[in-house]
C-alpha cells in the first residue's frame, strides 16, 4: 500500500503523483470515481466497458460462426416481427 500527499488547488483540482498514475495506468482523460466514506475519500479507476464488451461480443460471434451481416438480417427480421406483434400484421 502506498501513501501520497497531494494539495488541493484552484477549483478543487489535485494532481495524482506520477508513480501512482504509472502503476495504475491512469492516462489523461480517464474517469475516476470518488467515493466518500465518512471522513475518508477513495479514488477508484473506472475502466471503460465498451472495449471489453466489444471484444467479448466479437469472440462470441466468432465462436457461433455469425457475421455482422447475419446479425443485421436477424435484427431486421426481429423489428418486423416486433412491429407485427405490437401493431398487427396489416399496420
Amino acid at each position: 500500500m502506498q501513501s501520497y500527499t497531494v494539495r488541493v488547488r484552484e477549483r478543487g483540482q489535485l494532481t495524482i503523483p506520477q508513480a501512482a498514475r504509472e502503476e495504475l495506468d491512469i492516462k489523461e482523460g480517464d474517469t475516476l470515481t470518488l467515493i466518500q466514506i465518512e471522513g475518508l475519500l477513495v479514488l477508484e479507476v473506472r475502466q471503460p466497458l465498451v472495449p471489453q464488451l466489444s471484444e467479448q461480443f466479437s469472440r462470441q460471434m466468432d465462436e457461433a460462426g455469425v457475421s455482422l451481416a447475419d446479425l443485421l438480417i436477424g435484427l431486421e427480421e426481429e423489428r418486423r416481427a416486433s412491429g407485427e406483434r405490437r401493431f398487427g400484421a396489416n399496420a
